[in-house]
């Protein structure tokens, strides 16, 4: 076989590689922003909750306005929030304030017995649950596309395209394995 014929072919090989490559790289970029995407899906349908999770709370608790305030304000700057830190920040603080809400909660038996109230606390928790299942999985696509742009030779590639590492939706760590206090 003449050399041109190996030329060639270690070419062509070549080509079909860096678009193995290239369409890896664009399948798990889209995943990546698919999984964002559900994340955003779950934050909405808390931020929805809430208007109605306040005023069921307000109808029992008139005189609580502070913690209604933050709640509101808190959902706003979460809501508004731009970056993936500013949006982690901001729902760190939702669900603080939101945790402030319940506990108000708890010095109105009449508000507790509600079943509307009852069922936007059990929609409310569904829904923090699947934050936290699709934040996951946010966070598994994530690692898996950081890892396929930094593994030669797709780092090669990757760097040449302009692929760039997505950072990951955090919590504060603190405060997830922080002991609830109980008292009697």
């Amino acid at each position: 076989m003449p050399i041109w014929g190996i030329i060639l072919i270690v070419l062509v090989l070549v080509i079909i590689w860096l678009v193995a490559v290239y369409n890896s790289l664009i399948k798990s970029r889209n995943r990546v922003d698919e999984a964002w995407s559900d994340i955003d899906v779950q934050l909405k349908r808390r931020y929805d909750l809430i208007p109605n999770l306040i005023e069921t709370v307000k109808a029992y608790a008139t005189h609580e306005r502070e913690v209604f305030q933050k709640v509101t304000e808190a959902r706003s700057n979460a809501m508004q929030a731009k970056s993936l830190d500013e949006k982690g920040k901001a729902e760190n603080m939702l669900s603080e304030t939101l945790k402030s809400l319940f506990a108000v909660a708890e010095n109105y038996p009449d508000l507790k017995a509600s079943q509307n109230f009852q069922s936007l606390q059990d929609e409310l928790t569904d829904t923090e649950n699947k934050i936290q299942a699709s934040r996951r999985f946010y966070n598994g696509n994530v690692r898996d596309f950081n890892t396929k742009i930094q593994i030669f030779p797709n780092n090669l590639i990757a760097g040449m395209l302009g692929f760039k590492k997505y950072d990951f939706f955090q919590i504060e760590e603190e405060k997830e394995r922080e002991v609830p206090k109980v008292k009697f």
